[in-house]
């Protein structure tokens, strides 16, 4: 099934997002103002762009990243314009850059963002769109393209990147592997086969930690979607990278390669990580003595401790229950009200 973002122009010249699994279905619903909201009182309606996507996700991603941009920027892609797309977007590189500094570490002397994505060949503007994204989330920023089959820049690349524009907007172009990595005094080769190469080989948690420990510029080199990389461009590198993996089944894409590196390198970094939430202080016995009786009474009251020999082992097994989450003070507040509530129902 594939799926759709869009782009339609209202009747006042604004212009609408939305993403859909039936595209001619969707679109005569915004024709015919079935659907309620912003499209039903500027029609009529016209669709002026759509793009299809393998996955919901990734039309999600797309419409929310368009709903974003400038009008300009959006007549931009209207026309299929994309070097005027790249010149907006190159506008609000520096301040998407300095969003994104918190999460960068510096390596080397020169103080230079570490490390550097390379890929070399790649054939999908997809797929280095999400590469991109991949990037970003584990704080890398900095994209090098050699030789892209379908040319710089690519118009599916954005849509896949959902938002990761600070890292497209900053690609550079080399003809050879060779030129891009030139300044760089760290290079690993992805891949799964040493490919004839006799080179070390190391994991993406050694090289992690080698480049957290190393001065100097480093590279994390990836080939082709179809054929990874050439055995001419593992030579160039310093060690081969490469993982555990099922030796029935090693076909990894570029955005799970590139992940797996980026996590790796994100582990020793400055990352901002996922906030504590404050489950407050256990609520003291006394409080959960007071709930368990009451709880006791009202089952007492509707007969539920029956057979009375059995009343003594049933409480056991409550009270366990009851125990065991470790309530704090305004969950045990919460649970006897509810407890309240059922022993005392009133008409509302």
């Amino acid at each position: 099934m594939s799926f759709h973002t869009y782009m339609l122009r209202c009747a006042d010249g604004s212009y609408y997002l939305g993403h859909t699994d039936s595209l001619d279905a969707r679109i005569a619903q915004h024709q015919s103002g079935d659907i309620a909201g912003y499209t039903h009182s500027r029609p009529p309606v016209s669709l002026v762009w759509q793009q299809d996507f393998g996955s919901r996700e990734e039309a999600i991603a797309a419409e929310q990243q368009i709903k974003g941009w400038s009008r300009k920027k959006k007549e931009a892609l209207i026309a299929g314009d994309w070097e005027l797309i790249s010149a907006l977007a190159r506008k609000s590189f520096d301040t998407g850059l300095r969003q994104a500094q918190p999460l960068l570490r510096t390596n080397g002397e020169r103080g230079h963002i570490s490390p550097i994505i390379v890929l070399v060949r790649p054939q999908l503007g997809e797929n280095i769109g999400k590469a991109a994204r991949a990037m970003l989330n584990f704080g890398l920023t900095e994209m090098r393209l050699v030789s892209p089959r379908d040319g710089w820049p690519n118009p599916d690349a954005g849509p896949a990147a959902a938002g990761a524009d600070v890292v497209l907007d900053g690609a550079q172009v080399y003809e050879t592997l060779a030129d891009a990595v030139a300044d760089c005094a760290h290079v690993y080769a992805t891949t799964v086969r040493k490919r004839g190469v006799t080179k070390p080989v190391v994991t993406p948690e050694e090289a992690a930690r080698e480049i957290h420990g190393a001065t100097g510029r480093s590279a994390f080199v990836f080939g082709p979607e179809r054929s990874g990389l050439e055995t001419d461009d593992v030579a160039l590198a310093r060690k081969i990278l490469t993982v555990p993996i099922n030796p029935d089944f090693g076909s990894l894409n570029l955005a799970q390669a590139v992940i797996l590196c980026a996590y790796e390198w994100s582990k020793q970094a400055s990352l901002t990580q996922p906030t504590m939430s404050d489950l407050g202080e256990p609520a003291p016995q006394e409080e959960l003595e007071g709930m368990i009786g009451q709880l006791e009474t009202l089952l007492d009251s509707a007969g539920y401790f029956f057979p009375p020999d059995r009343a003594p082992a049933t409480k056991r097994t409550l009270r366990n229950l009851l125990t065991k989450p470790g309530w704090n003070h305004l969950e045990v507040r919460t649970l006897r009200g509810v407890l309240s509530a059922l022993g005392n129902p009133r008409a509302r």
